[in-house]
């Protein structure tokens, strides 16, 4: 793989961090600013809300711009939010600290998931997307974890501070290492872009993608209190734990994407199937410590074999002038559902049956996705059909 797409995967590793670093944050953050752990949670829901306005937004805006300058300026955003919950004296300036932040996340992963697909042969597209997003993976790996005790030890602001200087990094990376467009493209109109999205296979897509990581976030966003107050683990705990939660990612990510390079429709339909199955069995896993930590590993991997053949869906759906603008609306999808997720965890604690009943819940929204998923094929299919006809 060439070396700028792995420069594409360090500035998703230092955006992954701010998304993710929360979740290992909850009972710092609701402790600190007295404030009750569901409501803590809404700055995941916050910081997705973020995404699903900013990519659109930003997208547009930044269309006319070479894509190296438009993923250097995107840092440049994500590095000052960084900075601005680092310093924020609330919960409120925390909040809106996490929505700026957030504006600059959907539009850096949708045009580096183009640039990352236009370093590569076509047949291994679907694994350069894998790649970037593995940056997203290593996030919860290692950025995690080390965010988590960071802010155990000293602080939630201290990982804050510590993101701060990832997305110094980062940006330093992206400006060695992507190059500069060796020819101008034409720019389409923007009524061609916003065209695509009318197609109702593209808003299947982003409907599918919105549903599938929807229930994930129900138990990604609380899998801190989930840890501590249902499996018993102590806080200290926790920090290992996410290490095998991040390992999981890794390896769905990569295998996700070399399914999804093979044949795209039974990766998509595989890939949800088994991210509902395991969703299930995590609701009577995370009951006992060994359950728990097999869940984590079990939840990380099917959740983000599904990233690769959702985000390809949606690119081979769109084609052409229009695939800037759908990438970036999948990654807002991607982030709808999570906000949507974060919001369902938050009531099934607060006005529902509590933490043990997140995840077999939740499951009930990639299953949606799931049967969503098969609809649309079967959709296509007949489509191709009546036009060979």
């Amino acid at each position: 793989m060439p070396v700028a797409l792995y420069a594409l995967t360090v500035g998703a590793f230092g955006i992954g961090v701010t998304e993710f670093v929360i979740m290992g944050l909850l009972l710092q953050v609701s402790g600190d600013l007295g404030i009750s752990i569901p409501t803590a949670g809404l700055l995941m829901t916050g910081y997705a809300l973020g995404v699903f306005v900013g990519a659109p937004i930003l997208t547009i805006a930044t269309r006319g711009l070479p894509r190296k300058t438009t993923l250097l300026v995107l840092m440049a955003i994500f590095t000052l939010g960084n900075l601005a919950c680092a310093l924020s004296p609330s919960f409120g300036w925390l909040m809106v600290a996490r929505i700026v932040t957030a504006l600059a996340h959907g539009t850096f992963f949708g045009v580096g998931s183009v640039v990352a697909t236009g370093l590569v042969a076509p047949e291994r597209k679907a694994s350069a997307i894998a790649v970037m997003f593995t940056g997203l993976t290593l996030a919860t790996l290692l950025g995690v974890p080390f965010g988590s005790w960071l802010g155990l030890a000293y602080g939630w602001r201290a990982t804050f501070w510590a993101v701060t200087a990832i997305g110094i990094l980062a940006f330093v990376f992206l400006a060695l290492f992507v190059p500069k467009a060796r020819e101008t493209v034409p720019l389409a109109p923007l009524s061609e872009e916003f065209a695509v999205l009318a197609r109702p296979q593209v808003q299947l897509g982003l409907l599918i993608t919105v549903l599938g990581f929807g229930g994930v976030f129900a138990v990604f966003t609380y899998i801190q209190p989930l840890l501590v107050e249902l499996a018993g683990f102590s806080q200290e705990a926790v920090s290992p734990i996410l290490l095998v939660f991040g390992a999981g990612l890794v390896v769905g990510n990569l295998l996700g994407g070399r399914w999804a390079d093979r044949s795209l429709s039974p990766a998509l339909i595989g890939t949800l199937l088994l991210l509902t199955l395991v969703m299930v069995a995590a609701g009577f896993a995370f009951h006992s410590k060994i359950g728990a930590v097999v869940a984590a590993f079990a939840l990380g991997a099917a959740a983000f074999a599904t990233v690769a053949p959702l985000q390809m869906r949606v690119l081979q759906q769109a084609g052409g002038a229009g695939q800037g603008l759908a990438s970036s609306l999948n990654i807002a999808a991607f982030n709808l559902g999570n906000a949507f997720g974060a919001w369902l965890g938050g009531f099934v604690i607060s006005h529902g049956p509590g933490l043990p009943a997140i995840a077999p819940i939740a499951a009930l929204v990639p299953l949606a996705a799931l049967g969503l998923a098969a609809w649309s094929l079967a959709i296509e299919r007949r489509s191709a059909r009546l036009a060979s006809v």
